[in-house]
């Protein structure tokens, strides 16, 4: 048995390494999908020598700083984002424990936190999948709102719901919220640019943001999103690493204002609202 003052720091550390061993996937998952190939088959391996790589060679963050990011046998360096994937989901995955599972004094199982990680971990697999190939999967977005309505009726308190029934309901407007308002800015901004504004991906992403998250999130990643985007691209611009008219993801942008809305959001939404009335938050 654990002792009860213990069981707080166990989870974070049970945290921190299933989220290394989900970002180990979700790298695979991110150079194969977009290529339509099998995330399960064939088994991880080299893909300079196309030698398998041995199961003590693929432990989540150890194996590449053992190996320095190089391959055992051909010594091919490996992208150092392999690493930094296994590191942010480990990270998030922490920081969602840290959020939602009690306090040092009395640690508790909130239904909500596998949800979250299930959510972070597709929102990982959107973003790089976005930055590599300026696409989100569908597995990602579509299967984003459809899952997303599905675990709001099994954990209705996703949406402080009192029942199933209530939870699908906020889900369900989330996800037509998230889909419904992007789409429309994506429609003014390319009649009014004469072309193509924003990708169709970022609006079915939003839908599924919205199914997890509820409407009240929606707005809060579009504003947010939207300030983290035009910092990041004038920045890029005015350094010299894009023009003004290339074509820079929105994807990630979305994906990091939702990661906030998570871990700090509402707490943000309420403090903004209270700030308006006048009132102490």
């Amino acid at each position: 048995m654990i002792p009860p003052e213990l069981l707080f720091p166990y989870f974070a550390v049970i945290s921190l390494l299933l989220g290394a061993a989900i970002g180990s996937f979700l790298n695979v998952c991110i150079y194969r999908i977009p290529l339509d190939q099998s995330v399960v088959r064939p088994p991880s391996h080299c893909f300079s020598c196309n030698q398998p790589v041995a199961w003590y060679d693929n432990i989540p963050v150890l194996s590449y700083l053992v190996l320095r990011g190089k391959c055992r046998r051909c010594k091919t360096p490996y992208s150092p984002r392999y690493l930094g994937v296994e590191i942010l989901t480990a990270v998030l995955f922490l920081l969602v424990w840290l959020q939602y599972g009690g306090s040092a004094e009395a640690a508790r199982f909130d239904p909500r936190i596998p949800v979250y990680w299930l959510f972070v971990s597709g929102l990982i697999l959107g973003t790089f999948v976005d930055f590599d190939h300026l696409i989100i999967p569908d597995r990602v977005s579509i299967g984003g709102m459809i899952i997303g309505v599905g675990v709001s009726l099994l954990v209705p308190s996703l949406h402080d719901a009192a029942n199933p029934i209530q939870g699908g309901l906020r889900s369900l407007i989330g996800c037509a919220a998230g889909f419904g308002i992007l789409y429309l800015i994506a429609e003014a901004g390319s009649a009014i640019f004469k072309k193509e504004a924003m990708g169709f991906g970022d609006v079915k992403l939003l839908g599924a943001i919205g199914a997890f998250l509820g409407w009240k999130a929606v707005f809060f990643t579009i504003l947010m999103s939207s300030l983290i985007g035009s910092v990041v691209g004038v920045s890029l611009i005015l350094l010299g690493g894009r023009e003004w008219q290339s074509r820079i993801p929105y994807g990630p942008y979305l994906a990091l204002a939702a990661v906030v809305w998570v871990l700090w959001g509402q707490g943000w939404w309420d403090w903004y609202f209270a700030f308006l009335r006048g009132a102490p938050a």
